[in-house]
């Protein structure tokens, strides 16, 4: 087994602190969500959506890895394989957990994004009070989120990867987005062993080859265990 690809939802954040996306009446922090994460929403009422995001980049400065991410961590630290962690979350836990083969496929919260001369930049400060961009000097920056209606980021690289996959494992994820739902179906058409790891089974359980349940901060760790000591089953499905 030389290449994995891992997917984590927010699940994996969860235990850290930070709310999940949607609950099930559809409000993100009692906002419908096409308020607050479509580009409609935000060209209606920009100070609002503004402000909703500099209150989840205060969150995500506030909360800490735990121990799933540390996990990850270990494992980018010691994997000489090809690994690839596409995250649907907008932290930067997983990189303070210590991973940095990172691709955050719906943006980083801490990152503001000028519309004006598309340059990103890392943001840690508030949005809401118009501040220029540091490359063009407009004002016109803007979350460095993907909103609904609006295409992931590095689609083709994630693709590309799975093919590549001798393992895709799907961490903390509702299984219910897509595209990043549809992973577990790319990964066993490429012949890679898919394994879930879940507080409960997701949408899309019945797709993968294992699934253990469980929270992330005890499955995380011992997952990652089994696979650094060489005693996780063989990654390759029978052709």
């Amino acid at each position: 087994m030389n290449n994995i690809v891992i997917l984590t939802g927010a699940g994996i954040s969860a235990e850290s602190g930070l709310k999940t996306f949607r609950a099930e009446d559809g409000l993100w922090e009692d906002h419908p969500v096409e308020e607050v994460a479509t580009p409609e929403g935000f060209a209606r009422n920009p100070g609002l959506v503004q402000r909703f995001y500099d209150e989840r980049r205060a969150s995500i400065l506030a909360a800490a890895p735990n121990l799933a991410h540390l996990a990850l961590g270990r494992l980018d630290a010691e994997w000489s394989g090809e690994l690839l962690i596409v995250t649907q979350n907008i932290d930067d836990l997983h990189e303070r957990g210590g991973a940095r083969r990172v691709l955050h496929m719906h943006g980083e919260g801490l990152s503001a994004w000028c519309q004006s001369c598309d340059a990103r930049h890392r943001w840690t400060g508030p949005l809401r009070n118009g501040p220029p961009c540091p490359a063009c000097g407009d004002v016109a920056l803007r979350p460095d989120i993907v909103w609904f209606g609006e295409m992931p980021y590095r689609m083709g690289e994630i693709y590309a990867a799975i093919a590549r996959a001798d393992l895709f494992v799907s961490i903390g994820t509702s299984g219910a987005v897509y595209p990043a739902a549809g992973f577990v179906q790319e990964a066993n058409r490429s012949g890679a062993r898919t394994v879930e790891l879940n507080l409960e089974p997701s949408a899309g359980s019945r797709w993968f080859a294992e699934t253990r349940l469980g929270p992330a901060s005890e499955l995380v760790p011992e997952w990652v265990g089994d696979v650094l000591s060489a005693s996780f089953p063989s990654p390759r499905q029978p052709a």
